[in-house]
This record gives structure tokens, C-alpha cells and sequence, in this order.
């Protein structure tokens, strides 16, 4: 009989061997990880039937894991851990299936359309939406508008505080080539956390209100939720204030700075699960990014693919 092989991954070390005392009793073989990072350096050289992960890390936590995960196109089963007495948080962890079709999540479509939520579009027909998460700038955003130019491709941008701050010139330049910015929070908490309406509200307010203090324009009520980490309640909460949420049906890991994926890496990602209806998360920090969109959206034109603004889906 084959053993089962466990990553487990906490940062709190008697929880580790709490957990592997148990397992091992059972005859399962277990590989511990202290952090996300550890974790990650782990999946990249063996291959685990289960991971078990802490949701509360410092630096690289559970659902960052995971998301990484996801977006490498490991799809090994995983169990969260959480402290947390109140409702379990989540993330959209997508599972793709053959090339050319959308991928499912933890939640479906008509779940999250009773919060006015979206991770994806209509898979009828060859039309993309196009997304990216601007936490700050460090020199990407501007070939990354000049791509959508030159493509006349809509884009939604969700910014957060620092980013309006730091980079107004560029929040205006996306305001004035047509493309919606939308709400990623002030300080890109995790938001799951945040059970108070008024708490919940102050950081988009905060964030909306720069916007306009920067643009003299009204932010678009459209929310991504910061790592994509939600619970119900937020949603209720966003759906209460105005705001769209908008998760994500194709994404990869492109927000290491320090670790970019190649050009090929890129290709081999976003070519090979480009789905109808997809709603593609990219981040403006990415150097990769800047330097391949032109070349990604004219191959997905080639592909048939179109670029359509995200208030389709709200119209719907």
C-alpha cells in the first residue's frame, strides 16, 4: 500500500508536531513547512497527496499559498487550518479542466451572483475582461497602458491608497485613455477579517474619496477583495454599500518582484487557460507584464478573442 504524503505547514511549532503525532499514528508520512515561503520551495521539488495549511502566516500565508498554487497549475488537495471561531474566510481557488474551458471555484457563479459577485463571464462567447491590481509603481503601468492603447483594449485598474498617493499622474492617465479604476481598498487589509460594517466601509470610502481628490472623477463601485480572501459577511457588506465584487478566473504568479516568471513561463500560463468569458488578473508590478502585453493581447486577438469593460457583467 502506498503512504500518503502530507506537506504540513504552520509557523507555530506545536501545532506542527500536535498535527504530525496524529498523522503519523495513521501511517501517513508527514513534511513540515514553518512558512509559506518554505512551502512553496517545497511543492516546486516533490509532490504531496494533501497540504494542510495555517491561514494566519506572517509574510506568505495560507491563501497565498494556495493561490500560488492555483496559478502554477497545482491542483494537490488542500485543507485550511484556522483559529477563527467566527465564519471560515475563503478564497477562490480554481481548478482548471481541459484547455479552453472555464475553471471552477470554490464558489459558482450563481453563489456569488446573490452578492452582485463575479470570478467569471459568459462562457458562450470568445470575450475577455481584462484586470489589474495596482498596489504601487515601480515603473510597469505605464507599457502596460501603452499595450492597451495601441490595442484600444479596456482595462479595469483596482488601486489601492498608496498607489493614488504615489502615482496620481498615472491614475489620471487611466481615467483619461477610457479604462475603469475600481476599488482595492486603502490599505489592502485582509478584509475577511472585518466584520463591521462601519470598519468595512471606512477603508473603501477612504480609498474612494482619494480617487476623486486625485481625478476629480468618481471611483467606479467595483470591488476586489485584497488576495481575494472573503467571507459572506463582506459580501453582503460590499453588496450593501453599492459595489460589484470581482474575483478572477485566470491569474499566475506574476507579483514577485524579485522572482519574475520568464516570457515563456507567461505564455505557457495565460495561453494555455485563456477561456471564454475569463476575467484575467494581472499585476501593474510586474515587469514581465510591461514588457509581454503587447505581444500576449495580440495573440489572443489571433486567438479570437475580444476585450470587453467590466460593466458588462453588471448589466447582466
Amino acid at each position: 500500500m502506498n503512504t500518503e504524503k502530507i506537506l504540513l505547514v504552520d509557523d507555530e511549532r506545536a501545532i506542527r508536531l500536535a498535527v504530525r503525532t496524529a498523522l503519523t499514528r495513521e501511517g501517513m508520512q508527514v513534511t513540515e513547512a514553518a512558512d509559506g515561503s518554505e512551502a512553496l520551495e517545497l511543492l516546486k521539488k516533490q509532490q504531496f497527496h494533501l497540504v494542510i495549511l495555517d491561514v494566519m502566516m506572517e509574510h506568505v500565508g495560507g491563501y497565498d499559498v494556495l493561490q500560488a498554487m492555483r496559478a502554477a497549475g497545482d491542483h494537490t488537495p488542500v485543507m485550511m487550518l484556522s483559529g477563527k471561531s467566527d465564519e471560515m474566510d475563503q478564497v477562490l481557488g480554481l481548478g482548471f479542466g481541459a484547455e479552453g474551458t472555464q475553471p471552477t471555484g470554490n464558489a459558482t457563479s450563481a453563489e456569488l451572483a446573490q452578492y452582485d459577485a463575479h470570478y467569471v463571464g459568459d462562457p458562450s462567447g470568445k470575450v475577455l475582461y481584462l484586470t489589474f491590481d495596482c498596489g504601487y509603481e515601480n515603473g510597469n503601468t505605464e507599457p502596460i497602458l501603452d499595450a492597451l492603447k495601441k490595442h484600444q483594449a479596456p482595462a479595469t485598474f483596482f488601486v489601492v491608497g498608496h498607489f493614488l498617493e504615489s502615482a496620481p499622474e498615472i491614475a489620471k492617465r487611466m481615467v483619461a485613455e477610457g479604462h475603469t479604476v475600481g476599488n482595492h481598498t486603502y490599505h489592502h487589509p485582509d478584509m475577511s477579517s472585518i466584520a463591521d460594517l462601519t470598519a468595512f466601509q471606512k477603508e473603501m470610502d477612504d480609498n474612494a474619496a482619494l480617487f476623486s481628490e486625485v481625478t476629480g472623477q468618481k471611483m467606479a463601485n467595483y470591488y476586489r477583495p485584497p488576495q481575494g480572501k472573503y467571507s459572506t459577511k463582506n459580501l453582503e457588506m460590499a453588496k450593501q454599500l453599492g459595489y460589484h465584487t470581482f474575483f478572477w478566473s485566470l491569474a499566475y504568479v506574476d507579483w514577485n518582484v524579485d522572482a519574475q516568471p520568464t516570457k515563456e513561463e507567461a505564455f505557457e500560463k495565460l495561453l494555455g487557460r485563456i477561456h471564454p468569458g475569463a476575467i484575467v488578473l494581472l499585476h501593474s508590478t510586474s515587469k514581465t507584464n510591461g514588457e509581454i502585453l503587447d505581444e500576449l493581447l495580440t495573440k489572443w486577438e489571433e486567438m479570437g478573442y475580444t476585450f470587453h469593460p467590466l460593466s458588462e457583467l453588471c448589466e447582466k
